[in-house]
C-alpha cells in the first residue's frame, strides 16, 4: 500500500531515496533549503551525476508521485513517514558533525502528526536516534535508523535490489511499518534495535577500507617477492568466506564516506574507551599508499620530479561519478606537486580543478593532457581509458612511461607498442 514521505535534504542520500520511493509507488515530497536547487530539480534537472537516477526524476514527476519543495510546509511535515538525509561531515576532531540534523530535528518536532516515524538515513554515530528521541520529545513519535549503502555509480541498483536492508528501532510496531515501504523488495530485511543498525553503517564502511589497504599492501609484498596480485586475488576472492569485492589494488581508498566514517568509529571507539588500533592502522596505510604512488611515478621516470611534466588521468575517487571529495587521485596529485611536478589533468566529468590543484591543468581530452609529457599516471578506473589510442600515445608523449595505478591497461599489449610500463603489484 503506497505510503505518504517527506523526505528532508536532496543530496545524494536523499535524491535517490525519493526518486527510488517514489519508483516503489510512494507519494514522496522532497524538501531543500537551497531553492535554485529546488527550482532545477521540478524542472526534471537532475543536479548530480549518477547512472539511472535522472530518469527516475523524470518518471517520478510525470507520475505525480515525487515532488519538492523549498519551504517546509506543516501539511508537508503531516506525512506518516518523515526521513531525515542531511549531512553529518568529519569535524576536526574526527567525530560526525551533527548539528544540520539536530536542527532540523527541533524545528519540526511540533509538526509532526501523531504516530509519524522520523526514519534517519544519515551516517550517524551509535546514540544519535536516541538524541533524536529526547529533541522531539513525543510520546506519539518514534524514531528509526534505517541506513543506507549505496555505492557512487550503481546507487539506483544498490537502492532496488539491495544485498539487505537495515532497520533499527526500539519499538517492533515502529519498524514493521518501515519495513513496509520496502515490501516490493526482494531483499532481506534484518529488524535491530538503533544503536546496532547505526554501528552496521560505520562497520561496512570500516571493513571495506581495510580490505582495499589489505590487497593494496598485498600488491606491494607480491612486488616483492615476484608474485602476481591479480592472480593471488583470484585465488583470494574466489573463497566464500572472503569474497572478489573490493580485492583490487589502486591508489587508495577515498570519496564522501569512507574516510569520515573510518575516523568517526575510530573516535567513537575512543570516546567509549577502546583504542581502536587496527583502524588506526588502516588510516596510516591509506596515507602511505598515496605516497607509494607518488614514489612510483618518480622511480618511472628515473629522476627528480621537479619541472617534469605529468598526464594525470582521472580526478574522481571512483569511476562513474563526477565526485572528488576526499579522492585518492587528488592525495596523489597533491604529492606530485609538491614534488615540484607540472600535472596536465584529464578526467571526462571534472572541467575545473578541484580546490589544492590549482597549479594544474585541466584539459578536454586526454589526448591534450598527454602531449608532450613525460609520464602518465592513471589514477581513476574509467573504462574509457582503456579504449584511448595508446599508439598514438606513444608517439606525442615526451616520454612513452606510464603509471597505471588502477591495474586498468594490459601490461603486455602497452609494452608491445613501446610504453615503459609500471602497475602494482603485477609481474
Amino acid at each position: 500500500m503506497p505510503k505518504q514521505i517527506t523526505i528532508i535534504g536532496t543530496g545524494y542520500v536523499g535524491l535517490t531515496t525519493g526518486a527510488c520511493m517514489a519508483y516503489l509507488g510512494h507519494q514522496v515530497v522532497c524538501i531543500d533549503t537551497n531553492v535554485e536547487k529546488i527550482a532545477e530539480l521540478k524542472s526534471g534537472i537532475c543536479p548530480i551525476y549518477e547512472k539511472g537516477l535522472p530518469e527516475l526524476l523524470s518518471m517520478g514527476l510525470e507520475t505525480e508521485r515525487l515532488s519538492f519543495s523549498a519551504t517546509a510546509d506543516l501539511d508537508l511535515l503531516q506525512n506518516e513517514f518523515i526521513f531525515l538525509c542531511l549531512p553529518t561531515p568529519q569535524a576536526e576532531d574526527g567525530r560526525a558533525e551533527l548539528a544540520a540534523i539536530y536542527e532540523v530535528a527541533e524545528s519540526v518536532k511540533s509538526s509532526l502528526s501523531s504516530k509519524a516515524i522520523v526514519v534517519n538515513k544519515s551516517t550517524v554515530p551509535v546514540g544519535t536516534s536516541k538524541v533524536l528521541s529526547e529533541i522531539i520529545g513525543r510520546e506519539d513519535v518514534e524514531v528509526v535508523s534505517n541506513p543506507e549503502f549505496l555505492r557512487e555509480g550503481s546507487a539506483i541498483e544498490d537502492f532496488l535490489k539491495p544485498d539487505r536492508i537495515i532497520i533499527g528501532a526500539d519499538a517492533m510496531e515502529a519498524s514493521d511499518r518501515v519495513a513496509e515501504l520496502y515490501s516490493n523488495l526482494e531483499s532481506p530485511i534484518i529488524q535491530v534495535d538503533c544503536a546496532s543498525a547505526e554501528t552496521v553503517k560505520y562497520a561496512t564502511n570500516s571493513f571495506l577500507a581495510m580490505k582495499v589497504s589489505f590487497v593494496n599492501a598485498l600488491a606491494a609484498v607480491c612486488e616483492l617477492v615476484g608474485a602476481d596480485i591479480d592472480s593471488v586475488a583470484k585465488g583470494l576472492g574466489t573463497d566464500n568466506r572472503v569474497g572478489s569485492k573490493f580485492l583490487q589494488p589502486g591508489p587508495g581508498w577515498g570519496g564522501s564516506c569512507f574516510p569520515k566514517d573510518m575516523q568517526a568509529l575510530v573516535k567513537l571507539a575512543s570516546d567509549s574507551g577502546y583504542k581502536f588500533e587496527l583502524l588506526e592502522a588502516v588510516v596510516d596505510a591509506n596515507a602511505q599508499q598515496f605516497e607509494r604512488i607518488a614514489e612510483k611515478v618518480k622511480k618511472a621516470v628515473g629522476k627528480p620530479l621537479r619541472g617534469v611534466h605529468v598526464a594525470v588521468l582521472g580526478l574522481t575517487f571512483k569511476a562513474g561519478t563526477d565526485d572528488v571529495r576526499n579522492s585518492p587521485a587528488i592525495a596523489v596529485s597533491q604529492l606530485l606537486l609538491e614534488l615540484g611536478a607540472q600535472l596536465n589533468f584529464y578526467d571526462p566529468l571534472v572541467k575545473s580543478l578541484p580546490k589544492g590543484l590549482s597549479d594544474g591543468i585541466v584539459y578536454d581530452s586526454a589526448e591534450s593532457a598527454v602531449a608532450n609529457t613525460e609520464v602518465i599516471v592513471i589514477l581513476t578506473e574509467w573504462p574509457e581509458f582503456r579504449d584511448l589510442d595508446w599508439v598514438k600515445f606513444q608517439r606525442i608523449a615526451k616520454e612513452p612511461k606510464i603509471v597505471d595505478a588502477r591495474n586498468l591497461l594490459d601490461p603486455r599489449s602497452l609494452r608491445d607498442i613501446g610504453f615503459d610500463y609500471t602497475s602494482l603489484g603485477r609481474k
